[in-house]
């Protein structure tokens, strides 16, 4: 007698599964639009000044910068769609060949800004030292993410990602966290913006974590029922 499985299709699809993809793609938007800015500065030929001579003096960094960090956004953030993420395994292998590159390139240029490009005033070496540690964090994370899919480990690729993504998407996080104060009592000083950046990006990090032991604990004992299912006979 044949032992059928109930399909996963007709499961019905939770009607909350947008709300995180939504939220992550609301938290990008000051930072992607601050980008999109800077592209029009170097594209119209805007007057330069102290703050931006010296993307100016050498544009491809940033330009490169701003477009992969925005397709790694944008599309990094539909990955947390349970149906998307597990159900439509094409998808899932397209937008990964989309994401690694993306995110590859917004971390490369990202750390030679932060090395090669003059340091404004408003950083400062605490900022810097900030920016080089979560950059270089992030291209390990997504290269350990790499090595993990290749030996199979889905677990380890996903929880890596999932890293690497926060980490990425932490500007919108910083934009948050500073308007505040400069609300309040104006821009913060050196020290201060440093520490609330930085603040921002352990935020990240920590939800990420809970994103991650959450997902496991789910994952966990679906796979323990599937091992000890029986193997559906071959026959009478």
């Amino acid at each position: 007698m044949n032992v059928s499985r109930p399909a996963a299709r007709n499961r019905p699809l939770p009607r909350n599964r947008w709300i995180v993809p939504t939220a992550l793609i609301l938290l990008t938007l000051i930072p992607l639009a601050a980008g999109g800015v800077r592209l029009g500065e170097l594209a119209g030929g805007a007057e330069i000044t102290p703050k931006n001579q010296r993307f100016f003096d050498s544009p491809l960094p940033v330009v490169a910068h701003v477009l992969s960090v925005t397709v790694y956004s944008l599309v990094g953030a539909f990955q947390f769609v349970p149906s998307l993420r597990r159900g439509r395994r094409s998808w899932h292998r397209a937008a990964g060949r989309i994401l690694i590159p993306a995110g590859a390139l917004t971390a490369l240029t990202g750390l030679w800004m932060a090395l090669f490009y003059a340091l404004p005033p408003s950083d400062g070496i605490i900022l810097l030292i900030l920016r080089l540690v979560f950059g270089t964090g992030m291209l390990a994370s997504i290269a350990l993410g790499v090595f993990a899919l290749r030996r199979r480990d889905f677990t380890r690729h996903g929880a890596w990602m999932t890293r690497a993504y926060a980490i990425g998407v932490a500007a919108g996080t910083q934009a948050l966290i500073l308007i505040i104060p400069e609300l309040v009592t104006g821009p913060p000083d050196v020290t201060t913006r440093a520490v609330l950046m930085g603040a921002a990006w352990v935020i990240n990090l920590a939800v990420a974590e809970y994103v991650i032991h959450r997902r496991s604990k789910v994952t966990a004992p679906a796979a323990h029922t599937r091992d000890r299912t029986p193997a559906p006979s071959t026959g009478a």
